[in-house]
């Protein structure tokens, strides 16, 4: 069985079926809800204990992954600013921005507010950040700042045109930046 990145929102309460999603579920998960319509009790307990160990073991087996909401707004965040294949691995999440991000039409993150936690000259001529959940960010172009960065200020990242982004840092004039990983 190939593996299948699934984002699987689970929750102790009955799913409201608000919006259907768009990506058929796995072939093992649609196999555990296709047993929610057999109507003899004991040939749908029999078929959700088939369904549940096969789901658990294609879990195990690292198949299909399992996260919460949380988590994957968490990875939707650190992955902002990479260049990433075309697919939607984290599925469209139209519900409401967290504090500090804004979302296009889609739901994809536009635009991220973070708070400094490093900041020093590069060997380019521009500023190398570090915010507050991890990510280091390239000045790449050669404006200067009035005040310069420092830990504790504020730093907005949004999109810019063609696969640039833009940061203000504390209410400053924008640079264009670069995501870079170490």
């Amino acid at each position: 069985m190939r593996s299948i990145p699934l984002a699987l929102l689970l929750s102790a309460a009955p799913v409201a079926a608000a919006e259907k999603p768009k990506q058929a579920p796995p072939a093992v998960v649609q196999k555990l809800l296709d047993c929610r319509a057999l109507a003899d009790a004991t040939a749908r307990l029999a078929c959700l204990d088939a369904g549940v160990a096969a789901l658990a073991g294609a879990v195990e087996s690292r198949d299909v992954l399992v996260a919460d909401k949380e988590d994957v707004k968490k990875a939707r965040r650190g992955l902002f600013g990479l260049s990433l294949p075309s697919f939607n691995l984290f599925g469209a999440d139209k519900d409401e921005a967290a504090a500090g991000e804004k979302k296009d039409e889609r739901g994809a993150l536009t635009e991220i507010e973070a708070t400094i936690t490093a900041a020093r000259p590069s060997r380019a001529g521009g500023w190398r950040f570090v915010l507050d959940d991890g990510s280091v960010w390239l000045q790449t172009d050669n404006e200067t700042y009035r005040h310069d960065p420092r830990p504790g200020m504020k730093i907005r990242i949004r999109k810019g045109a063609i696969g640039s982004y833009l940061a203000n840092v504390d209410g400053q004039s924008a640079v264009r930046v670069k995501r870079i990983v170490e």
